[in-house]
């Protein structure tokens, strides 16, 4: 079933078709982009979609120009995104630090391989997700997302368009490989049903509009062009009139805004799926395609009457570390599998505060862990 340009019913998609099919549900008419495995099939999808909802679909010359063009699209008043995995999203880092500064809305989807460099282009990884939090100069905050599934590619890239208008920032999708490419039912709702949010209009007369002062929420109104209001948009420190402005209290207000507005919302922004962690000895911390592995762990292991827990992290940025510090007083041990070499581990150890053990579970080489793996970590710390 469908309505003129916009899908509704059930559908047997991958994740990248899920994450394609939920951009234009969120409203957005703007993609830009370079083929790169494992992503490709996003803008594939994007080309054949955006014309019929009369959207506008680009390939750039490569990926330092997609996030350029994402930039000047959202200024220009649209939904915009744009879809790339690990050599492509290095490229962009210089632009999404732009976009961070000056406070652009959009999504960028990376759809994470086996890297560093070229790496594996065909096979899974989980290593982005320190460069999503860390990759460019300065100091910002961030908003990522963790889908394991279609569906989840489908809502969370809907979420992720939610919170960019929200909190006026480029939101990451940290897909992986397996989540990509795999096919699954994938149930899209009646437009009505989606809850959108638009982007918050500025108030006061153009002669009185500051582009960038922020009220208590400490996110600024956006004028578009065409708007008629008169905005200066610079990736250096400006003060709320958007001039640049080379002193140490403008910079200081500006970064610790930036800053703020991600941290001050944490707890309105994380979200995890949470399984048997009231009584748990041993908490499983896991994310993306490897959250399914572990999910079938835990389930085996509290079917045998063993007290362990799952913390899926659905949002990696901002971490959830009040919750990893909480549980850390009540558990002998965090089991993190992660197809890297040790990334999100650090942050569960940080936040444990050594009140319980951390254990790492890595795997490399483009393969996934098995559920058995991860019950033979638990083991360990089972009484």
């Amino acid at each position: 079933m469908s309505t003129p340009g916009i899908l509704t019913g059930e559908f047997f998609i991958n994740g990248d078709e899920a994450s394609a099919e939920g951009a234009i549900a969120a409203g957005c008419r703007f993609f830009a982009g370079y083929p790169i495995t494992p992503a490709t099939e996003i803008a594939e999808r994007m080309a054949k979609r955006l014309p019929q909802v009369q959207g506008l679909c680009l390939q750039m010359e490569d990926e330092i120009a997609s996030m350029a063009a994402i930039l000047g699209a959202s200024w220009g008043g649209a939904k915009a995104m744009t879809a790339t995995s690990g050599p492509g999203f290095s490229l962009m880092m210089e632009n999404i630090g732009l976009g961070m500064m000056t406070e652009t809305p959009c999504v960028v989807v990376n759809i994470m391989r086996a890297g560093p460099s070229t790496g594996l282009p065909t096979l899974v990884g989980q290593a982005d997700v320190m460069q999503a939090r860390w990759g460019s100069h300065g100091d910002y905050g961030v908003i990522a997302l963790a889908p394991s599934s279609p569906q989840e590619m489908f809502d969370l890239t809907i979420t992720a368009f939610n919170l960019s208008e929200t909190y006026r920032l480029p939101v990451f999708v940290l897909g992986d490989e397996v989540v990509g490419h795999m096919s699954e039912k994938v149930i899209i709702p009646p437009p009505d049903r989606i809850p959108l949010v638009t982007r918050k209009r500025p108030q006061p007369s153009p002669e009185c509009y500051l582009p960038f002062q922020a009220g208590d929420d400490l996110v600024p109104t956006m004028a578009c062009a065409g708007d008629g209001y008169h905005v200066h948009v610079t990736g250096l420190t400006h003060d709320e009139q958007g001039y640049p402005v080379i002193t140490a209290p403008v910079h200081e207000r500006l970064i610790r805004r930036l800053v703020d507005k991600i941290r001050l919302n944490a707890a309105a922004i994380i979200r995890t799926e949470d399984v048997g962690l009231e009584e748990a000895q041993v908490v499983v911390v896991a994310y993306g395609c490897t959250a399914r592995a572990a999910r079938e762990a835990v389930d085996h292991l509290r079917a045998r009457g063993q007290k362990v827990g799952l913390l899926r992290l659905i949002t990696i940025w901002p971490f959830p570390e009040e919750r990893i510090r909480r549980l850390a007083e009540q558990v002998r041990a965090f089991i993190v599998p992660e197809i890297n070499y040790g990334q999100m581990v650090y942050e569960v150890e940080r936040s444990a505060q050594g009140r319980a053990e951390t254990v790492l579970l890595p795997l490399m080489g483009g393969a996934i862990h098995t559920p058995q793996e991860i019950v033979e970590a638990a083991e360990e710390y089972l009484s």
